[in-house]
């Protein structure tokens, strides 16, 4: 398969896998009525990083991913600021990306790479990921999807018809943006069908089957199966197909549809052959997506969204996507009860239509947004807010309601390091290490605020095979005192226990009073020793 070769690929190739780990941490004073669990999430920091944060929670479990990056422009002013290790290429980096860098497109790759990476991980296999781009990158997004997603899971290229008006400065006006998708795994994916149009459907000649409408009997392509003359039983008239396309079944099926009453020749008996389609066929099964979507809002119409809710004097940089479109995105890829994540959140227009669509069909879908700027608590999580609670004046009814909802707002803690656990500089809290250490070791996905210490031995997660302990505690004294020792008489304690419920287990400590050979004699008990072998468990 042909790939994108762009400068420092070599060296962000695989840099969302050296990424450090940073807790998430709550702030209850910008959070609106927190759950307890499960609740919506929005994150203020760098999505690089508040990606690699969600990982042990969500990893495999987001079944929509919708995004709406830099565009690219010219125009943005955007920096790449990851902190990638080549000195080279920070310098590379530094300078405000404008229209004048010939570079530019390289560097848009170079911050995508690593984020498109962690957003795959993060997919469930049966989800998909929706980016919104214009034709500044769109060719190069294309192949670096590609490339990680894999071209046969290539879903669709949707053309969303974003601008209705004459643009008078430029000789081409254009009109559209695209919405690329790529599933996980295409095999499992499938889009969500619409709803059917009643209206089409009638039943003029009294059909017990009840209202139909009249499909075209012709296909694209050419098979020689599928490539016969049929003759209209009322004239005698014959027909083929047209030219470059065939039937749509074989002539045994269309035998069996003509003796069944499916095969209609028009209103008066003369026309080229159909095929009837009954509503309740049609309501079983929906209606398929197109791939040009002209029935959403514009641009244009995302703006006065954000105005109507936040008031004129409120400006932006950039023109927020109509919640009309994200919520047709939605319909389309998710369920009920699905997660969907936005890691370039700007004015959270994804929150706002994912609590609409939950409040018209009572669904419990669960947002997560990522926003880096210093408007995530004054903008972004803002506009849930009112949204949520309501906006007094507004139009729309259910607005001025509200529309319900709570989220829990975070934001990115200092990364856990070995140097900093060494020098008691970075001690994380008990939670987020204990989810690190099962995701980085295991695979497994643990909500950090559930994780927590059910024994004075430290069991803090049980899988069908496998107990977790950790003996820890943010507090140097302590990690120095006998309580953090894996001794003699705790592996036996641990052993006897674990065994009685059919499982191994686990030990992560910083130090242990027994040796390799006791402790495989006690059996059933394999230790890991923090900080160093946070990785090495398996």
């Amino acid at each position: 398969m042909p790939t994108l070769d762009f400068e420092g690929k070599e060296i962000v190739y695989s840099y969302h896998l050296g990424v450090p780990y940073r807790p998430l941490e709550p702030d209850a004073a910008k959070s609106l009525n927190p759950a307890a669990v499960n609740d919506n999430l929005i994150i203020h920091g760098d999505n690089l990083h508040a990606l690699k944060s969600l990982l042990p929670q969500y990893s495999g479990k987001v079944k929509c991913v919708y995004i709406d990056p830099p565009y690219n422009t010219g125009n943005e002013g955007w920096v790449y600021n990851d902190k990638v290790n080549s000195p080279a290429l920070r310098e590379w980096f530094r300078k405000e990306v404008g229209r004048d860098d010939l570079e530019r497109h390289d560097k848009w790759l170079c911050m995508m790479w690593p984020r498109l990476h962690l957003l795959k991980e993060l997919l469930a296999d049966d989800g998909a990921i929706f980016v919104s781009i214009d034709d500044n990158e769109y060719q190069h997004l294309r192949m670096i999807m590609d490339d990680i997603f894999g071209d046969d899971n290539f879903t669709a290229n949707i053309i969303w018809h974003h601008r209705k008006s004459s643009q008078n400065d430029i000789d081409v006006s254009l009109s559209h943006n695209y919405i690329l998708c790529y599933a996980r795994d295409r095999s499992l994916f499938s889009f969500i069908a619409g709803d059917v149009d009643e209206s089409r459907f009638s039943n003029p000649d009294n059909d017990p089957r009840g209202p139909w409408v009249a499909d075209p009997m012709d296909a694209p392509n050419v098979r020689e199966n599928l490539t016969y003359e049929i003759i209209n039983p009322n004239t005698g008239d014959s027909y083929w197909p047209p030219v470059g396309r065939c039937w749509r079944f074989s002539k045994e099926r269309f035998d069996e549809a003509l003796n069944d009453d499916r095969i209609v020749f028009g209103r008066s008996g003369k026309a080229r052959p159909q095929y009837k389609r009954f509503l309740s066929e049609a309501l079983e099964r929906g209606t398929n997506i197109f791939t040009i979507w002209s029935d959403v809002g514009t641009a244009t119409d995302g703006t006065r969204e954000f105005q109507r809710i936040f008031g004129r004097g409120e400006g932006l940089s950039y023109t927020p996507k109509p919640t009309d479109l994200i919520q047709k995105i939605v319909r389309v890829a998710a369920g009920e009860d699905a997660i969907i994540l936005d890691s370039f959140a700007g004015s959270g227009s994804t929150a706002h239509a994912v609590l609409t669509l939950n409040k018209e069909d009572g669904g419990n879908r669960k947002f997560i947004l990522v926003e880096c700027e210093d408007y995530a608590d004054t903008i972004t999580a803002e506009r849930v807010r009112r949204v949520s609670n309501g906006v007094p004046g507004h139009r729309d009814e259910a607005l001025q309601e509200g529309l319900g909802g709570s989220f829990t707002y975070y934001t990115l803690g200092d990364p856990i390091e070995v140097e900093g656990m060494l020098s008691e500089s970075g001690l994380p809290d008990y939670g987020p290490l204990a989810a690190y250490l099962i995701y980085t070791s295991a695979g497994i996905s643990a909500k950090a605020d559930a994780l927590a210490p059910q024994d004075d031995d430290g069991l803090f997660y049980s899988s069908d095979q496998t107990d977790y302990y950790l003996l820890y505690r943010p507090d140097g004294d302590w990690l120095r005192s006998d309580d953090a020792v894996l001794n003699r008489e705790r592996a036996e304690r641990i052993s006897c226990a674990s065994k009685a419920r059919g499982k191994e287990a686990i030990v992560y400590a910083p130090v242990k009073y027994i040796s390799q050979r006791a402790l495989s004699e006690i059996g059933g008990v394999r230790y890991c020793q923090l900080p160093y072998q946070i990785h090495q468990s398996e």
